[in-house]
């Protein structure tokens, strides 16, 4: 059967661009249909996620591996830790020069969970994260591409994964075995965030900005922006955003509340973006602080919190969506904060280049340095809980903190 083509209707600002997606044989395969959004779309590939390209120089540490079988998987596993006050390290079974980029866990079973990062590496865990195993998907490793796994989602059993170049990974039986949907290089933008919203239902971002969703595992995409964030800004150079005019680039940095409510840092980090269910566009802000943003996120009360290149912390004011932001004293020791992760809504860790770690007991008002992980030669990119009694902090060179309590 020969190959679908792509209609296009530029006249039509909801037109639909059949067949995002490739036709393969393999099994579970079947084609997959986007509707892309409108108007003109730049599609440079840029890095998606820039902070997480700030690598130092590092000491690579690893345990020796024992080889055992095990179904569908090429395992090895760690059990080596070192315990850091309220963390530890955890080894893993991969090369140095790894670069950990996200993990997740299957809600029913919070022991069963999967870490990724750069070099295609995909890990699994079955014991809170206290071990893992080298994981392996035969459709990723047929081609020649290095895959780099940016994100991964679960719902129930029903699990995703994106990455670069452009690869979307589906599981509906806690990851017992991966099905990969096929992609078109029409697709805008890479890959960047992927979010399981309900039964057979995710919302995937690029790092063009182009959100889609679907409500059939995968079968039809919906885009629920009516532009990429290029053509927005380009549409609206009278908008007085700082750096906006004529921009053709990517988001640094993107993340989501529970809510569904985005916000996005522009590549250069000279000003940032948000998004809200029904909004047809995003909306450019303009940074209220003298230096770049490094990277933005949602607390636990529903503000935001900011970081900017060379260590600062701010904090908005009130809740919601604002430019009005507070700065808060740090002690970063000089080096960048790259990303800050809320275990309740007192307390909070953020994490940095050479090993920083800082924690609050008070909704972010005072921070502490947790000096355990000053030795660590590595930098933070992550911190994530899954709960509040289970928390990780990913980084370069293949290092993974444990929270303890």
């Amino acid at each position: 059967m020969a190959s679908p083509k792509l209609l296009i209707d530029s006249s039509n600002p909801t037109t639909l661009l059949n067949s995002l997606f490739t036709h393969r044989q393999p099994t579970f395969l079947h084609s997959r249909n986007f509707q892309q959004p409108s108007r003109t779309l730049n599609t440079i590939r840029a890095s998606a996620l820039n902070r997480r390209d700030f690598i130092a120089d590092t000491a690579a540490t690893a345990a020796a591996l024992s080889l055992s079988p095990v179904i569908g998987l090429s395992s090895s596993s760690v059990a080596r830790a070192d315990t850091l006050s309220e963390w530890e390290r955890v080894y893993l079974p991969i090369d140095p020069g790894v670069v950990l980029l996200d993990i997740a866990f299957v809600p029913d079973d919070p022991s069963h969970g999967f870490l990724l990062g750069t070099r295609q590496t995909l890990l699994e865990t079955k014991d809170g994260g206290s071990t893992w195993v080298s994981r392996s998907i035969s459709s990723a490793e047929d081609e020649d591409f290095n895959y780099r796994f940016n994100a991964i989602s679960f719902k129930g059993k029903e699990g995703w994964i994106v990455g670069k170049p452009a690869i979307l990974l589906h599981t509906s039986d806690a990851g017992d075995s991966w099905e990969r949907i096929p992609l078109s290089a029409e697709l805008p933008g890479d890959m960047v965030y992927i979010k399981a919203t309900g039964e057979k239902s995710a919302e995937m971002v690029t790092d063009e900005g182009a959100i889609y969703v679907t409500a059939n595992r995968g079968y039809n995409w919906k885009a629920a922006v009516q532009e990429t964030v290029s053509a927005t800004l380009n549409r609206t150079v009278s908008s007085g955003i700082s750096g906006a005019s004529y921009y053709t680039g990517t988001f640094n940095t993107v993340n989501r509340s529970p809510e569904g409510n985005y916000v996005a840092v522009s590549s250069r980090g000279n000003f940032y973006l948000t998004w809200e269910p029904g909004q047809p566009y995003w909306q450019p802000h303009n940074r209220a602080v003298a230096r770049r943003i490094q990277n933005m996120g949602w607390r636990a009360d529903g503000g935001l919190w900011l970081l900017v290149r060379g260590g600062g912390l701010y904090l908005s004011k009130g809740t919601g969506i604002t430019e009005e932001f507070e700065e808060i004293q740090v002690q970063s020791r000089g080096f960048g904060i790259l990303d800050v992760g809320y275990r309740s809504k007192e307390e909070a860790w953020a994490a940095g280049g050479s090993g920083v770690l800082l924690k609050t007991t008070n909704s972010g008002k005072s921070w502490s340095r947790d000096k355990a992980a000053d030795n660590i030669a590595a930098n933070l990119y992550s911190v994530k809980f899954i709960n509040d009694k289970q928390g990780f902090v990913l980084g370069n060179d293949g290092v993974l903190l444990k929270y303890l309590g």
